[in-house]
């Protein structure tokens, strides 16, 4: 049986919820994940409207999509980030960012993702995918030189803040899936695992796998998935282009997505470097069947059309295991 393939809804914030599922309906998906942000899911009003919840799966039943996990990548970034400035300002509801003094904006930040936890307990969904933030990803490089213990710093500072949102999750049987990601305080199998040893292993601290984050950092995305079996709550279907020409750098230069002059590039799941049939089996092997939910980005391509394109894609690649053996047959008994 295959699994469900969702739209994730994050690139499309600018699009009314309506107006999206309309789209995603008749180019064939099976649901949407719901980003928190634009009018998908407005955490605030779960909380605070006793209508919002149902409106939303109003929409998604008016066009035959289901919901699986709900996402706070945006809010999620700014508990941990260090530093904290304008950036975060433009993707942070005013009520988060307040007066934008940086520790305040953490706290709002964490009890934001807390309420998040709370609000897809109400809306029936038990994953929540987002980002962490890091305060030790400005010191990637260790230099000025940088010490194991200014490391360690940084990943108690993780705990501090992330133990007391895990605390809410686990209340409400919700899990957290890390899109383990650079600028994160995880961003490869390591980090990965510093990060659930800072945590002590908590149950609710998962992945929301996504391969996209590794091929350009040379990480083998099946190696991730065989590390953390248990931990993978959700799955991105994303691509990325390794396009290093002796000019450049897996750094990107400092350039902008979709320049042609960076050394890597998100592109159209499909298009790219990422090796979708060795994760099917790797996931098959696991037993992951929650959804593929395409995370769509190219900066060189149109939306609508590269969509319906990675949802082809994605079908044709999604199999599920064999449950009897191939040479079964050749017995005489």
């Amino acid at each position: 049986m295959s699994r469900p393939v969702t739209l994730f809804t994050g690139q499309w914030a600018d699009l009314s919820l309506e107006t999206l599922a309309e789209k995603a309906s008749q180019w064939g998906f099976d649901g949407l994940e719901l980003a928190c942000w634009g009018d998908h899911f407005e955490v605030d009003k779960a909380l605070s409207e006793d209508s919002y919840v149902q409106s939303r799966w109003d929409i998604l039943n008016k066009y035959n999509l289901k919901c699986f996990a709900i996402s706070t990548h945006l809010v999620g970034q700014c508990v941990c980030d260090d530093p904290i400035d304008h950036r975060h300002k433009g993707v942070l509801p005013g009520y988060v960012w307040g007066d934008g003094d940086p520790e305040g904006v953490r706290q709002r930040a964490a009890q934001e993702v807390m309420n998040t936890g709370l609000a897809a307990r109400l809306f029936g969904v038990d994953v929540v995918n987002g980002f962490t933030g890091s305060s030790v990803w400005s010191k990637l490089y260790f230099f000025p030189p940088t010490s194991q213990e200014d490391i360690d710093v940084g990943y108690e500072d993780f705990a501090k803040r992330w133990l007391p949102i895990m605390a809410v999750f686990a209340e409400n049987d919700v899990k957290f899936g890390l899109e383990v990601h650079p600028t994160e305080i995880a961003y490869d199998i390591i980090t990965a695992q510093r990060a659930l040893d800072a945590l002590d292993g908590h149950p609710n601290f998962g992945f929301n796998f996504d391969p996209s984050h590794f091929i350009h950092q040379f990480v083998d995305p099946v190696l991730f998935i065989d590390e953390f079996a248990d931990r993978i709550f959700h799955v991105h279907v994303k691509d990325s282009r390794v396009q290093l020409n002796g000019r450049n750098s897996i750094l990107s230069s400092h350039l902008d997505f979709g320049d042609p002059r960076r050394g890597w590039d998100f592109v159209s799941p499909g298009r790219g470097d990422v090796e979708w049939d060795p994760i099917i089996r790797a996931l098959n092997r696991i037993g992951y069947q929650g959804p593929l939910s395409i995370e769509w980005e190219d900066s060189g391509m149109d939306r609508e059309w590269g969509a319906p394109e990675a949802l082809d894609m994605v079908r044709s690649q999604d199999f599920a295991p064999s449950e009897v053996a191939f040479d079964a047959a050749f017995s005489s008994e």
